[in-house]
This record gives structure tokens, C-alpha cells and sequence, in this order.
């Protein structure tokens, strides 16, 4: 029986990062993975797959005719699902190429299997070869979560199915329900409704992405709607099922099937399809963590402290698998900052109310720091600055006239407390703000530097002028920024 210093259980961002940081620290270190590829959601089948396919489907529906589809002057009439696997699968083998090659850089053993505790410090893993033992001094957690799939709901992989299962679908639905306007459901829903599928979006609160600025979630919502995508907000689905088309057959004379979604106010929806999108459910009862005498809570999450270690000291756990914020960026940071407080190194400032937030929706979103409506419940007096891209050349350059920058600017230090994008670039451009804020920077910065044109990056000064110039009271008449009072 092997021993290691440390082991860790799943391949996906928080274990990845988690065994090559123990790795450097100049430990033994051993990695399990119970599904047949690497990466985890990430790679397989949520960040990764749903990102791109919406860069495929960006290329293969507008103006961007070179590059990876070749030079052809002529998008294709119809895309398939398959145009999309295509492009997709691409990307998940190369990053399946690099997770392995790290691990082997770094003399990480990889064992496949499924991994489950058999005592404080044992694992046995059951693989393709049989079982093998192996304990550890340390042990991190990163099994991840896999979609909710109730009862209730009866899923078929076809026409009624989960995040999971859209990239195997064997052709592109005419209409979709999807249910849950969380980031999957809405990512998905902007993804289909681009491709000219008639997507029917319900969620029960009364708008998407309920952790929004609400400035952003309502031009996001006017933005979605005008892409054709139907809006049902404040509801919840009572029933799911198939039912039969009232009029004529399907192809081949095969019978036509239509997925119907009964809501608690009485409404009936159909359509083609139906996408699940509601919640995500771990996977700890798997682990055997009575052994260990880990707890975990009723969708199988772990609790853990500050230093990530569960209510069992030597053992660890990071991303998904402990909640909120359940992001690829943050699982990779997690697992990094675990190995380094089980191993006794300094794991750095860290300051938590800076993560940033990406939604690869139909247009891009992008926040860090506060919202307005927290800073108004905080009592925290703010000013708020905005740039259009219709306002910047850049932005008129890329063709993107409904895209916006917001910077929330405390009225008495001018400190930055928050910035949210909406458009093209929305994801990178956030992280200027996000360094300035974390270096406690003012709006002045924006002010006294310059920057590229045109870039969107411009977008930043822009907004810096009109939120000074409010605080100010200086006002223009025209969208072009007036020079502030010293």
C-alpha cells in the first residue's frame, strides 16, 4: 500500500491546482479520478463545453468568416449541433492534453477510479484494474456537483434533459423551454435563441441573474427579449411531460411528441425541448465520509472554515463541492489556498469581496465589488459613472452600440466600489477595475492615465469624467467629458 502526503479526490479546477501547488511544495502527491477523461464540469461539460460553444456559434451566426471555419464569404444556412460538438470537442482534448502533461511535469500520480474513504487516512480506489489502497497524511476534496434532476422530472437525454446533455444532442431543437434563469439556463437560453431557436426562459423570482446590478439585469432582460427569447418570470413549473402533437405526424410518419411545462398560474407551454436548469446536487454520499466522520448537508455540500478544511482537520475541500460561489475561477484559487494552509506555507492577501463574476451569456456580463442596491442598504453614500460603447470608437468599431460600463464611486473618497459591464469583452474588460480597486484606487486614476484608442478600455475614463462631473455638478451638453474641478 502506497503512502503519499497528499491525496486528492477530482480533477476538475480546485483539485487540479490543489495537487500541483502540494506538488511544488516538494510533496508526494496522488490524484483520483472517477470519470474516464480529465477536468471535471469545467472541461467536459459545463465551462469549457458551454463557452465554447458560444464563441462556435458567435462564428458561425454573424460577420467572423475566418479563423477556425476556414475563409468562406458564406455563413452556413443551417447549424447543426454537431457544426458545434465539432469546435468544442477541439478545445476539450487540448485542455485534457494540458491537465495531463502538468501532472506528469510535476510527478502527480494519476489514478483512475472511484475514490471512497475506508478509514481517517485510507482510500480505497475501485478502478479498471480492481481496487487499490492508498493512504495519505492530507486529503482534499474536489469532487465537484452534477445537475439536480428531481423525481419528478422525467428526463430522457433527448428532448427533456440537463446542462449535461446538451452537447450530445443529435440535432438543433426549432423550440426550447429552458427552466431556471440562473448563468447555465441563461447562458443556454442566449446560445439557442442565437441560433434562431424559439426559447421560452422561466424562472420563479422576478428576474435573471438575481445577483445582479439591477441597471445590468434590466438591460440584459430587454436585450434578451428583443432576441426573440419569452421571458416568464415570477413563475415556477408545477408538472413536466411529453404529450402528443394535436396536428400531424412527425417525419417518416413517426409520431410528433412536444414537451409540455404546466405552470403553478395555470399556463401551459410547449415545445420541442426542455433544458433543466434548476440547482446543482453533490455527489458526497459516494465518498464513504462516514468513515472519517465528515458531515455534509442535504444537496451533499461540504462545510467548511476559512482555511477551507472540513469539520475533519486533515481533510480538505474546495469549489463546487462547498457552494457558493461555484466558479471555475474561484475552485482554482480554493485548492490552491488549501494545499497551502495543510502544508503550513503563507497562502497570501486574499480579499474575497473581489471576485469577479462572468456570464457568457448574449451580450457578455461582467461585475466586481457592489452592487447599488447593496450600497443603498448599506447606507453607503456612491455616485455612479456610465460610458456607452456607442460613445467610444472602439465600441462603434466591433459594431456593438448597446454595451455599457458602470463604476460606482463613493461620493466623499472617490473610491471605486464597484464596476459592471454589459456587452462585448465584458469579461476581460473587468479586471482594470478589479486591480483598482483592490490597490485601493480612486476614479481619479482613470482620469490622470491614458489608454489605448481606441480600445474599450477607454470606457473606463469615460465613465470616471460622468461620475466626477456629477459629484462636481458639472454637466455637458454633449456625451463627450467635460474637464473636471480640481
Amino acid at each position: 500500500m502506497k503512502h503519499y502526503d497528499c491525496v486528492v479526490i477530482g480533477t476538475g479546477p480546485a483539485g487540479q491546482k490543489g495537487a500541483i501547488q502540494a506538488a511544488k511544495l516538494g510533496k508526494s502527491v496522488a490524484i483520483v479520478e472517477k470519470n474516464k477523461v480529465l477536468g471535471g464540469a469545467q472541461i467536459n461539460t459545463g465551462t469549457i463545453p458551454s463557452k465554447a460553444l458560444r464563441e462556435a456559434v458567435l462564428q458561425l451566426t454573424t460577420g467572423h468568416r475566418r479563423g477556425i471555419y476556414g475563409t468562406s464569404k458564406h455563413v452556413k444556412e443551417q447549424v447543426t449541433i454537431a457544426d458545434l460538438v465539432s469546435f468544442s470537442q477541439r478545445v476539450i482534448r487540448h485542455e485534457w492534453e494540458i491537465i495531463r502533461d502538468q501532472f506528469e511535469r510535476n510527478n502527480v500520480d494519476l489514478h483512475w477510479g472511484h475514490a471512497q474513504f475506508v478509514g481517517p487516512n485510507e482510500v480505497a480506489i475501485e478502478g479498471p484494474d480492481g481496487e487499490e489502497r492508498i493512504t495519505a497524511d492530507r486529503f482534499l476534496l474536489g469532487v465537484g456537483t452534477r445537475p439536480a434532476r428531481p423525481e419528478n422530472v422525467p428526463f430522457n437525454g433527448q428532448t427533456i434533459f440537463t446542462s449535461d446533455a446538451v452537447m450530445k444532442l443529435d440535432h438543433l431543437p426549432k423550440t426550447m423551454i429552458v427552466v431556471g434563469g440562473g448563468v447555465i439556463g441563461t447562458e443556454y437560453a442566449c446560445i439557442m435563441a442565437t441560433l434562431g431557436v424559439q426559447v421560452t426562459l422561466i424562472e420563479g423570482r422576478n428576474k435573471v441573474l438575481g445577483f445582479l446590478d439591477q441597471e445590468i439585469c434590466d438591460a440584459f432582460q430587454y436585450f434578451i427579449r428583443q432576441r426573440g427569447i419569452t421571458l416568464r418570470l415570477g413563475e415556477k413549473v408545477e408538472a413536466i411531460r411529453e404529450v402528443d402533437c394535436n396536428s400531424s405526424s412527425g417525419q417518416n410518419g413517426s409520431v410528433c411528441r412536444l414537451v409540455e411545462a404546466k405552470l403553478e398560474s395555470g399556463k401551459i407551454i410547449h415545445a420541442g425541448t426542455l433544458l433543466y436548469a434548476v440547482g446543482r446536487q453533490g455527489v458526497c454520499k459516494q465518498l464513504g465520509l462516514d468513515k472519517v466522520g465528515i458531515e455534509f448537508d442535504d444537496r451533499e455540500r461540504l462545510q467548511v472554515n476559512e482555511h477551507y478544511q472540513t469539520n475533519v482537520d486533515h481533510v480538505y475541500a474546495a469549489g463546487d463541492v462547498i457552494g457558493f460561489p461555484s466558479l471555475a475561477s474561484t475552485s482554482m484559487e480554493q485548492g490552491r489556498r488549501a494545499i497551502c494552509h495543510a502544508f503550513g506555507c503563507s497562502e497570501g492577501n486574499y480579499n474575497t469581496s473581489l471576485f469577479p463574476y462572468g456570464i457568457y451569456a448574449v451580450p457578455e456580463i461582467s461585475m466586481v465589488g457592489k452592487t447599488e442596491e447593496q450600497l443603498t442598504a448599506e447606507g453607503i453614500p456612491y455616485e455612479s459613472g456610465v460610458a456607452n460603447y456607442r460613445e467610444i470608437a472602439r465600441g462603434q468599431l466591433l459594431g456593438d452600440e448597446l454595451g455599457m460600463l458602470k463604476m460606482l464611486i463613493h461620493q466623499e473618497t472617490h473610491k471605486l466600489l464597484g464596476v459592471h459591464v454589459i456587452g462585448t469583452g465584458a469579461t476581460e474588460l473587468i479586471h482594470i477595475g478589479q486591480a483598482v480597486m483592490a490597490l485601493d484606487g480612486d476614479a481619479e486614476f482613470f482620469v490622470n492615465n491614458v489608454f489605448n484608442f481606441p480600445t474599450l478600455a477607454e470606457c473606463y475614463k469615460v465613465a470616471a469624467y460622468n461620475g466626477l462631473n456629477k459629484l462636481n455638478n458639472v454637466y455637458s451638453g454633449s456625451c463627450q467629458p467635460v474637464a473636471v474641478s480640481c
